[in-house]
């Protein structure tokens, strides 16, 4: 056995580096005295280039010969980037997820802490007045005015200019030796003195929410709750009320939301309730906005952050509570990368800093559901809304044997006529954008497919263009049929521009408006559509889940879902579950205020015993029948899945890479673990690459990571894994 290699003392010592690449080990390096402390960054030669890396720790010994470790560049940082208690959340994600550490330590960086940029705040610019003569500006008018704004204290050159303040006249003050531009550090916002609540709007509570606040007022150490509301129901004001023991101990608060699109109403309304540093963190800021937000997380000048999933990555100097609101959403899951569960590894970091976390939806998932039953998690219910407001009626409208309008049943119209004669918003959804999602020729059935993947091209009749919506491919409308010459090409099928087009010769004396990613692409159009909705300037909202999530239209009271059926037959077995929240979400949006509320379902199969359960019984006893029969089948969350994704540009050479591992890895199995495929995806072919998959399931997840780290053992050996892209993904929250 080789003996393990030590430095000279006194000259250098070890450190052992994590490197974004994708690799499942660390590395060692030498370096000059005094060592970088842990968590601060290091830049190092590798191969033949040179990589930001981070520290985690000074070992002694290495198993690696003295003279092919190599030194480091150049060391970064004189203070940890990543403090103590996220490296050791780091550490445990990259071990659970079975992720290439270092992967998983940069995903918790900023870009340009990643790029090797400065830890710190952008120098900003400001004018400062000098002393001097300034009697020289008595016929200097705009001078003079200038020069007065500046005795008040330094400003920025934007300030400036928004009071008509030139660069010429500033320069002018400067050739004067008057003022001079000066570049300074924004220096940290100390918001931990006595903190204030704005009282002005704050309601009355209704019991249920009291109950909750005083429980989660109450909570010591880490504490996990499931808020458990309706729609409509208050859940924001709990969070709200549950914040401020924490904000007045000077403690941080991170609120964590599953789409950047409910982030400006959110924001909004804490700022109101409270005058402290509000910050936001998601993927639609720039670099600098970032960093910067970044920083103010980390030094502590940030109150409350924002953030949608990888906020949670972020280093705190005091995070005394943890929300995550709709914690059900999907987006809570990286999808690819680093495959991590922001919900679940929030728990992770309450526990670890032993705080109180609030897991808020009114459709909890099932793992939280059944986290709950199990006496992990304390339960709040808030299942009435506060006011006048009520619950909305449920209605399924069979769509069997009747003619429809661009998906629109007559019964269907005459709800909508009604309420509309009234003076009231409605809303339809439909979670398919464009105007058909299948382009064919009337003559000889020719189908517009995408060449690149297993599917049709959806037609977009603005800008008369097919656009593939599962690998954004797109391409001219052609003139007449490719196959027959025809020129008599139609759409099948319904898409929010056709329900769109429809409306207007329908109801022509209401206005409508769409909202989906295709009008809403540009920065501020989507806030600018919300407040058209809102000041009532459209009566008719018709949109995809961009608009059923989160939103509080007062006006709205009438809500229909359009053509869902497809989702009772989707070969997920969570897909039943993601049906019945949607269902719910939608359902949420109608009869907020003092109006009653009326949900529509149009459907095929107004039998069906899902959309009888929910429209009958709710979500919760769904999901008591559901879970029910999960527990039967032996699926999550009474068992734990991790899942081999493989995709290349032929078919065969996944199947040769996924076989192999299969034959390998099943002998060895125990029988508590089971190894399902290789098997397609659904759709076997997307953006040109053929994609397979093969499922371990196990009861305990101690043996289902141990079956992955046995079959990551075994692709490390095979030839076939170079010719393929594989991963893995621990608690996959969907199949291929």
């Amino acid at each position: 056995m080789k003996k393990p290699a030590t430095p000279p003392p006194g000259q250098a010592g070890l450190l052992r580096v994590v490197l974004p690449v994708p690799l499942r080990r660390e590395f060692d390096y030498l370096c000059p005295l005094p060592l970088p402390l842990p968590g601060c960054r290091v830049r190092v030669p590798f191969g033949n280039r040179s990589l930001v890396g981070l520290v985690l720790s000074h070992p002694e010994h290495t198993e690696v010969d003295l003279a092919r470790i190599k030194p480091v560049t150049a060391v970064i940082d004189t203070c940890p980037v990543l403090g103590k208690a996220e490296r050791k959340l780091l550490a445990w994600a990259a071990q659970y997820y079975l992720h290439p550490p270092g992967e998983v330590y940069f995903q918790a960086l900023p870009t340009l802490l990643r790029k090797g940029e400065d830890a710190g705040y952008k120098p900003v610019e400001a004018w400062h007045a000098l002393s001097g003569d300034s009697t020289t500006l008595s016929r200097a008018v705009k001078q003079r005015q200038a020069f007065e704004l500046l005795t008040q204290g330094p400003m920025p050159p934007g300030e400036l200019a928004a009071r008509g303040v030139t660069s010429a006249t500033l320069n002018a003050l400067a050739r004067k030796g008057l003022a001079e531009k000066r570049q300074t550090l924004p220096t940290p916002t100390d918001w931990h003195g006595e903190v204030t609540i704005n009282e002005d709007g704050k309601p009355r509570l209704t019991t249920e929410q009291a109950l909750a606040v005083s429980l989660l007022q109450q909570a010591e150490g880490f504490s996990p709750f499931l808020l458990e509301g309706i729609t409509g129901s208050g859940k924001t004001e709990v969070y709200l009320q549950a914040m401020e023991p924490v904000l007045k101990a000077g403690k941080q608060v991170l609120v964590m939301v599953p789409e950047i699109g409910l982030t400006p109403q959110t924001i909004a309304r804490f700022q109101r309730r409270f005058p402290l540093p509000v910050c936001t963190l998601h993927s639609a800021m720039n670099e600098r906005e970032r960093l910067d937000a970044w920083l103010a997380c980390k030094d502590g000048s940030a109150a409350i952050v924002i953030g949608t999933r990888s906020a949670l990555l972020t280093p705190f100097a005091r995070l005394g509570l943890i929300i995550i609101d709709e914690e059900h959403d999907a987006s809570f899951k990286q999808q690819d990368g680093f495959r991590y569960h922001a919900r679940d590894l929030a728990l992770l970091r309450a526990r670890q800093l032993n705080i109180p976390i609030v897991l808020g939806s009114a459709t909890p998932s099932f793992e939280s559901l059944h986290n709950t039953a199990n006496g992990k998690y304390q339960r709040l219910t808030l299942s009435q809304r506060p006011g006048s407001a009520t619950v909305a009626e449920h209605l399924l409208l069979d769509s069997r044997h009747v003619q429809l309008e661009a998906g629109l049943s007559p019964q269907l119209q005459q709800l909508m006529a009604g309420e509309l004669e009234q003076g009231n918003q409605v809303m339809l959804f439909l979670n398919r954008r464009g105007y058909a999602p299948v382009l064919l020729c009337h003559d000889c059935g020719w189908l517009a497919d995408c060449e690149r993947c297993d599917a049709h091209y959806t037609w977009h009749k603005s800008g008369n263009r097919l656009h593939c919506h599962h690998c954004d491919h797109q391409r001219a409308k052609p003139p007449h049929c490719p196959q027959c010459g025809s020129v008599r090409l139609v759409g099948t099928g319904l898409g929010t521009e056709q329900v769109e087009q429809a409306l207007a010769v329908l109801f022509p004396q209401y206005s409508t408006i769409r909202i989906d990613r295709d009008n809403t692409r540009r920065k501020g159009s989507f806030e600018q559509h919300l407040e058209g909705i809102r000041a009532g300037k459209y009566q008719i909202l018709i949109g995809t889940q961009m608009l059923a999530k989160g939103h509080h239209f007062p006006d709205v009271t009438l809500v229909a879902m359009l053509d869902v059926d497809g989702a009772l037959f989707a070969g997920d077995f969570r897909a039943a579950e993601r049906l019945a929240q949607l269902y719910i979400q939608v359902a949420g949006r109608a009869g907020r205020a003092s109006k009653p509320g009326r949900v529509v379902l149009q459907t095929h199969h107004p039998d069906h015993a899902l959309l009888q359960d929910l429209a009958n019984q709710g979500y919760r006893h769904f999901a008591h029948t559901a879970l029910e029969e999960r527990r039967r089948a032996g699926l999550p969350p009474y068992s734990h899945q991790a899942l081999f994704r493989c995709q290349a540009t032929q078919g065969e050479a996944c199947r040769e890479f996924l076989v192999p591992l299969a034959q390998q890895l099943t002998p060895a199995l125990p029988a508590t673990v089971l190894c399902l495929g290789p098997f397609s995806a659904r759709m076997e072919r997307k953006a040109g690459q053929y994609r397979y998959q093969m499922l371990l399931q196990a009861n305990s997840r101690r043996d289902l990571a141990s079956a992955c780290r046995r079959a990551l053992a075994i692709a490390d050996t095979l030839p076939a894994a170079r010719r393929v892209r594989w991963s893995l993904d621990v608690d996959p929250q969907e199949l291929w």
